[in-house]
């Protein structure tokens, strides 16, 4: 039998910041028989799908619904709009938006990497005003997108996509707005059409509760004009082909049929609960969270109250204690899985993800776990940080 848990009893704490753990309703869904694709069943399917998947992202334009990462769906943002050779400018926030702007410059795009110095600048949103500036400067529109992180995956931090779009209008630029909320789509307040969003990516497996595996593109019109002239090589990631097939409910590839069960009841769950109720409680689990770590005497890795995410709370560990040693330990002690530090902050903090299926015990537990182990490790905490999280969640 498949073991993929090495502790004798109990249930594994999974309190990464995705893939996030996927509800038991979510996951007998996808243990369904697969259906013939081409069938009628599937094409009922695919279209309540594709409609409710526009009401997630908030948006009346086209959804394309991929069998893929989200990694996938950032190359085909990218490959659908634009040219070989062509200026994006992009702005780094974490690893996340660095690994974005990687990819872009293998597809053969020329990168300008906006941002503030070092790692301190990962530890704040996305400044509007620079990009509005740099848009200035570009008066012969070189410049054929932005490209910004919503919530920043490897740093706890939810930029103003609203300030972005106000800066790109500001600057009279018309360069499409691409943005990865991978991470934030499900758990906080994101409006595609009303920010005025060109492309929109995420991927299954934070907010909307299911495993890894389905990559989306949410689309604006002004996205879909310049799908007409772009002419970097696409074929998998191709939107016309989707879109065709869309029209009635199907997929010109295989789907992942399951994992589209999968994303239906996620959805159902969302609705149901509500978006603004589903944003709510993150808003509450996230200041609980920020309350417990200030109760321990540590610090937040985002600096600016005005962006801390709702989706995740980095935290910073004291001067000489390498984070990824205290993780190993909490995960070998008490069966809880924490994010690990990337790129210019590894080993200098944690992640302790909130999102998706998560309620007050279970950051109550995640706490937990995260006090009893800092005390194992010998690190003086200033307070109880469970007891903080109690009183603010009461």
């Amino acid at each position: 039998m498949l073991k993929l848990d090495n502790h004798s009893s109990g249930r594994h704490f999974l309190h990464i910041p995705g893939p996030s753990p996927a509800p038991a309703r979510v996951l007998r869904a996808i243990s369904y028989q697969t259906i013939d694709h081409r069938g009628p069943e599937f094409g009922q399917l695919g279209l309540k799908l594709l409609a409710d998947i526009q009401k997630i992202f908030k948006t009346k334009h086209p959804v394309i619904i991929y069998p893929s990462s989200g990694t996938g769906a950032w190359e085909a943002a990218l490959v659908n709009t634009l040219s070989p050779g062509d200026h994006v400018l992009m702005y780094e926030t974490g690893q996340f938006a660095t690994l974005w702007q990687k990819l872009a410059d293998r597809l053969g795009i020329k990168t300008e990497f906006l941002g503030k110095p070092g790692a301190e600048g990962w530890r704040y949103g996305v400044d509007a005003a620079m990009i509005e500036e740099r848009l200035k400067a570009d008066a012969s529109h070189q410049i054929k997108a932005v490209c910004v992180v919503h919530n920043e995956t490897s740093t706890g931090v939810t930029s103003n996509i609203a300030a972005v779009r106000k800066a790109i209008d500001a600057a009279k630029h018309p360069a499409l707005l691409m943005v990865d909320s991978i991470s934030g789509l499900g758990s906080a307040d994101y409006r595609h059409d009303e920010w005025g969003v060109d492309v929109t990516v995420s991927g299954s497996q934070k907010g909307l509760m299911l495993p890894p595996g389905l990559g989306f593109n949410a689309l604006s019109p002004k996205a879909l004009e310049a799908n007409k002239t772009a002419k970097l090589p696409k074929a998998f990631w191709a939107w016309d082909e989707f879109l065709e097939s869309n029209k009635t409910g199907y997929w010109p590839t295989t789907p992942s049929t399951n994992l589209l069960y999968g994303l239906h009841e996620a959805m159902d769950m969302i609705l149901t609960e509500g978006l603004d109720n589903v944003f709510a409680r993150h808003q509450r689990l996230a200041k609980a969270c920020r309350a417990a770590v200030a109760a321990w005497g540590l610090e937040v890795q985002c600096k600016d109250p005005a962006v801390y995410s709702p989706v995740l709370t980095g935290v910073v560990t004291p001067e000489g204690v390498d984070a990824d040693k205290l993780r190993k330990l909490i995960h070998e002690k008490y069966n809880l899985s924490l994010g690990t530090g990337l790129g210019k902050i590894k080993g200098k903090m944690f992640r302790i993800g909130h999102l998706g299926d998560c309620n007050e015990l279970a950051l109550l537990g995640a706490l937990s776990g995260c006090e009893m182990g800092m005390k194992a490790f010998g690190i003086q905490l200033k307070g109880s940080g469970v007891v903080a999280a109690q009183n603010e969640l009461l």
